[in-house]
């Protein structure tokens, strides 16, 4: 508690001290008796009627023989004490008090006054608490970063070294402007992170304050606006005319999509309070004032929502991509996590990046913090490779549910569904190698499929979209032959939802149609707004649409025929699979390959197989499940691998 807080509460306890005195000093006060004038006094005294009498000064009081309290005043040249001695009436003397110097009643008499600087000095700690208060709206909520312990570097970045480079050189310019003046360059006005969720645009930010050396205010975008028009705006200006008294300095906006959205794309309009704000935002980045020194660091995951007018150069000058790291970045981020991890001998942070395609610096960090709790509850001293294995798979496909009661029944039919999704995928000409297959229930999904690709995929080729279209309707297929049609379940759902999706994408998107042709029919995932959807839908004719569904049902039964197929031709070993499984529960890839060359699989029975300490995976899950009954399917690790038009 600082001295300005405890200044108002002492002030306060003082006035609430002065007010119960005030209140209760008049039944405090022993009562003073019956006024007497002093020629009734001096009758009594000489008729012997007074007993006792006590003077303090000019006044006496005292008590009559019949018990009647009185008090009197005495002029001050009357000299009463030899006539009350003479009457053998008791004398008591005490010293005047001096009421003038009392201090209680000087406090009860700058009682409304000290009151009234009482509620003056609250309110100017309203208004001065960082625009929290009732006065304070205005005020900006930027935060200014000094981080004296936990600093953040660019040596705790890994995984995106352009965009390190960039921001380096943002870094440079601060710490030695001259480098660059001498040659005619200007300091950037501001640099805007893109990318996905979880891949550390944030961080970047922080290592940027470690690195630079200058003041570092952080606020989210959100905080601008408020419910009362111009708030936003005043909360720009007031965060600027900061910054100015700290320049050079850096200012870092987070989420800035919450503010910076464009403008007029509204309905009704737009939001007058989100537009004004970005309005200033725009004058004080690049407006008839510059603001010399000050740099703007902003993060988003949806550039497609800005305004224009604050993506152009002068604005922000540089657009920084901050991707999904490569195999080679994962390997650097996961050393930099591991850093406070003990790490058992047999921990390879390539291998790991290997089977963690797709995933994200957070997805990496959660990676490596599963593995430590996991080690933690196993009593362990060391993070060993199991640990990493079993975490991934936990993460991926969420935790296993052994305790989930299934019937013979229910089993052997996910065993043979899940061995018809693997075979399928061995005998298609291009399919990433299957890493494991389970028919223990994971999540929502009964059992799975899992692959493993042999590196990062930025697309597709047709023949790989085809072979995993029949992949997909491996699992219904193989329902059907070993049941028949009339046993059929509904664990095929998930199946036949991606293969639908991704049939259709193959369609509308990317041109794999003949009848169709090179032509993009797919919404416009940028449009936001319903009246906006539907005249874009609009566009489809009838006739086009129907060539559409029926060029999406010839794609997915291709698929559907291919997986019949094979498992028909494989039939031998679709079965021999599914009888592994029924026994083995998981089998993983080598394991497989034994299985069907008529091996069955060696595995160390000395050691009891705990469920969370049973052979891992670390594969890329496949598997995309709905509800309870749905069973493994293609996939990716973030969503179905769907090409990107021109391979991005």
């Amino acid at each position: 508690m600082n001295m300005r807080n405890i200044l108002v509460w002492a002030i306060l306890l003082v006035l609430l001290l002065a007010l119960f005195n005030m209140l209760q000093g008049p039944a405090q006060q022993p009562a003073a008796g019956q006024e007497m004038n002093y020629s009734d006094f001096m009758e009594r005294v000489e008729a012997g009627q007074v007993d006792a009498v006590t003077i303090e000064g000019q006044r006496i009081s005292g008590q009559l023989e019949s018990g009647q309290a009185f008090v009197t005043q005495v002029p001050p040249d009357a000299s009463v004490t030899e006539q009350l001695r003479a009457n053998d009436v008791q004398i008591t003397a005490r010293a005047p008090q001096e009421e003038g110097l009392n201090f209680l009643s000087i406090l009860l008499s700058w009682f409304p006054m000290l009151l009234l600087i009482g509620v003056w000095i609250f309110f100017m700690r309203q208004m001065q608490s960082g625009g929290r208060g009732a006065m304070g709206f205005g005020k900006s909520k930027a935060k200014l970063l000094t981080e004296k312990t936990g600093r953040v570097t660019f040596d705790d970045v890994a995984g995106v070294d352009e965009a390190k480079e960039e921001l380096q050189e943002i870094v440079e310019f601060l710490k030695d402007p001259s480098k660059f003046q001498r040659l005619g360059g200007k300091i950037p006005k501001g640099a805007l992170l893109v990318g996905p969720p979880g891949t550390g645009k944030t961080l970047i930010a922080r290592a940027v304050a470690g690195e630079a050396g200058v003041p570092f205010f952080t606020i989210s975008g959100s905080d601008f606006v408020e419910m009362f028009v111009g708030v936003g705006a005043s909360r720009v200006r007031d965060m600027f005319e900061q910054a100015k008294k700290n320049a050079p300095c850096i200012i870092f906006i987070d989420e800035i999509d919450a503010v910076g959205r464009s403008r007029g794309a509204g309905l009704g309009g737009g939001n007058d309070e989100r537009e004004q704000t970005l309005n200033q935002l725009l004058v004080e980045m690049d407006g008839f004032e510059a603001n010399e020194g000050i740099i703007l660091i902003a993060a988003t995951n949806r550039p497609d929502v800005l305004d224009p007018a604050l993506l152009r150069p002068g604005r922000f000058d540089r657009q920084v991509v901050v991707p999904n790291p490569d195999i080679t970045g994962r390997e650097k981020i996961l050393k930099v996590h591991m850093r406070d991890v003990p790490l058992a001998d047999d921990v390879n942070p390539k291998t790991i990046a290997r089977g963690t395609p797709g995933f994200s610096g957070a997805d990496l960090a959660n990676l490596v913090n599963e593995a430590a709790l996991m080690a933690a509850r196993r009593n362990k001293r060391l993070v060993s490779m199991a640990e990493f294995e079993d975490a991934k798979d936990k993460v991926m496909m969420g935790p296993e549910r052994r305790s989930m009661v299934m019937t013979e029944k229910e089993k052997t039919l996910t065993a043979y569904h899940e061995a018809g999704h693997a075979i399928v995928a061995l005998n298609v000409p291009s399919a990433d190698p299957v890493h494991k297959a389970t028919i223990i229930p994971r999540g929502r999904a009964l059992g799975m499929v899992m692959q493993l690709p042999e590196g990062d995929k930025m697309s597709m080729t047709h023949q790989e979209m085809t072979s995993r279209l029949a992949i997909m309707m491996g699992g219904r297929v193989a329902e059907e032959i070993k049941f028949g049609k009339e046993n059929v379940t509904s664990g095929a759902a998930s199946d036949i939802k991606q293969a639908t999706r991704l049939a259709r994408a193959m369609v509308t998107q990317w041109g794999f149609s003949e009848e169709i042709g090179p032509v993009d029919y797919g919404e416009d995932q940028g449009e936001v707004f319903l009246g906006q959807q539907i005249v874009q839908s609009s566009r489809v004719s009838t006739e086009t649409a129907a060539k559409i569904e029926r060029e999406v049902r010839k794609l997915v039964q291709a698929g559907l025929d291919r997986a019949r197929e094979v498992l028909t031709e494989k039939q031998a070993e679709w079965e021999a699979l599914a009888e592994g499984l029924l026994e083995y529960e998981t089998l993983s890839g080598e394991e497989i390959a034994e299985l069907l060359k008529g091996r069955k699989p060696v595995r160390d029975t000395s050691v009891p197989v705990k469920p969370d300490d049973r052979e891992g995976g670390g594969a890329v899950p496949v598997v995309d499940e709905d509800e309870d009954s749905a069973r493994g399917t293609a996939k990716g690790p973030q969503g179905p691998l769907e090409p990107k038009p021109g391979g991005a």
